[in-house]
């Protein structure tokens, strides 16, 4: 017996006979918006979310979905690219502009350059089609436990201070020269790591397990995130001086005092 492969193909010998693996048995029953146009894409995508516990709604169309975004404030959207009258690429920038809301991707181009301007646009992962049913739901478990809400302890949380740069843990926000920043929660999570392993060199790959939470997936990832994270970080991006590249090995966090 063979699982069903999401997309154009059929059969993927990984997941025969493989469980699907659950949400977090503790966490309240988590929504996920499904935007795509492909009914059969649909049919397999909502089954594999209902035996994983998730509650789905769906949209078949770019506007529709973004309706049903603004009015039930999912808890991750599953976002195809090629949608009609609002194409994946801007609705993933305007869920940027309003909300964190992970998004994760599906793509049926596998070019680099397609797959970079879902993650520029703000997508916190993507898959290229046809992929399988159980890795997207891992990749949702994956998400959503480094993006969900941890309730507030009752004495705050301290700051993390760099330099002109603080991060409050507690809100997830990370303030330069007392000016929130408006970071994803996936670059809110690498500054995060970075902050606290100064002078260190990760790889990407390193990032990826340590960050992300997978074992596999496209390092390009990281150097989009690092990218944007700069730009955000960074006085001069083009020449960053806290969060640097250490050619042929990875990056590193030099604390802003250091740097200067």
């Amino acid at each position: 017996m063979t699982a069903t492969m999401i997309g154009p193909s059929i059969g993927w010998p990984g997941d025969a006979g493989a469980a699907i693996p659950h949400q977090d048995p503790s966490a309240a029953r988590r929504c996920i918006l499904l935007v795509d146009d492909d009914p059969d894409v649909v049919e397999v995508i909502t089954g594999y979310l209902h035996r994983a516990d998730y509650t789905s709604i769906v949209a078949s169309d770019g506007p529709t979905g973004m309706a049903l975004f603004r009015r039930m404030r999912p808890d991750l959207i599953v976002l195809d690219v090629g949608l009609p009258g609002l194409d994946g690429i801007r609705f993933c920038e305007q869920v940027r502009a309003e909300t964190t809301t992970p998004v994760i991707m599906l793509t049926g181009r596998a070019e680099e350059e397609d797959r970079l301007r879902g993650l520029i646009a703000g997508a916190d992962d993507y898959l290229t089609k046809p992929f399988s049913g159980r890795e997207l739901v891992l990749r949702i478990h994956a998400v959503l436990r480094r993006t969900q809400v941890v309730p507030a302890p009752q004495r705050p949380a301290p700051e993390l201070s760099a330099g002109d740069l603080v991060v409050n843990e507690s809100s997830r926000v990370v303030s330069k020269n007392g000016r929130p920043l408006t970071l994803t929660n996936r670059e809110f999570d690498l500054f995060v790591f970075l902050l606290r392993n100064p002078n260190q060199v990760f790889g990407k790959d390193e990032l990826m397990s340590e960050v992300w939470n997978y074992d596999f997936g496209d390092a390009s990832t990281v150097t989009v995130h690092m990218r944007r994270l700069r730009e955000k970080i960074e006085d001069d991006p083009s020449r960053p001086k806290i969060l640097v590249t250490v050619w042929g090995v990875g990056y590193r966090f030099d604390p802003p005092d250091a740097a200067r």
